[in-house]
């Protein structure tokens, strides 16, 4: 009869630390996302963008494109929420978002990929907690066509100034789910 593993708490990912990124790192963000009408007129209506590109099938259908263009906000949105698990899950603060090009039309239905490439890590002069990370953020679509680009930097925590665990991962309140006192012991 062979023995099963006691249960146990064990960490799962944290996001990446000050310390963890290096200058020339590229990071393809896990998972597609497809554009869906839903995201994008109800960001468009949201934000009050009133650009009959983006809510006007018939007006569109006149354009250069012939039909609606996903408005440009929604996907910096979603290329810069698909990087927050390797970039910025353990940041503090987003400083800026800077040279931001949208090099071609993304269309509802349209998946979209990103990736993002560490320009420069430095310290932060002000706050020993956390260090200043500069990335190029690049989203393409399904047919390897860049739509977008940016800089983006973020003032991302040290690791010794964290303090996760597999008992309270960042974002758990204390002593909310399986705690240690709670597993039992197999032996």
């Amino acid at each position: 009869m062979s023995e099963q593993p006691g249960r146990e708490l064990v960490e799962g990912w944290h996001g990446r630390y000050y310390e963890d990124f290096e200058t020339g790192h590229i990071y393809k963000h896990p998972f597609g996302r497809t554009v869906t009408e839903t995201d994008d007129v109800w960001l468009t209506n949201v934000t009050m963008n009133l650009n009959p590109m983006h809510f006007n099938e018939v007006y569109a259908a006149e354009t250069e494109f012939g039909e609606r263009l996903v408005n440009g906000l929604v996907v910096i949105a979603m290329a810069v929420g698909m990087s927050v698990i390797d970039v910025s899950m353990n940041a503090t603060a987003n400083l800026g978002y800077d040279k931001v090009r949208h090099h071609a039309p993304v269309f509802h239905g349209d998946t979209l990929f990103v990736e993002s490439e560490v320009l420069e890590t430095r310290e932060s002069e002000s706050r020993e907690h956390v260090g200043i990370v500069r990335t190029e953020l690049r989203a393409y679509n399904q047919d390897d066509e860049l739509v977008l680009s940016l800089e983006r930097t973020p003032m991302v925590r040290k690791r010794s100034h964290a303090n996760p665990g597999a008992e309270r991962p960042p974002g758990w309140p204390a002593d909310v789910g399986t705690q240690p006192d709670d597993l039992d012991e197999r032996g």
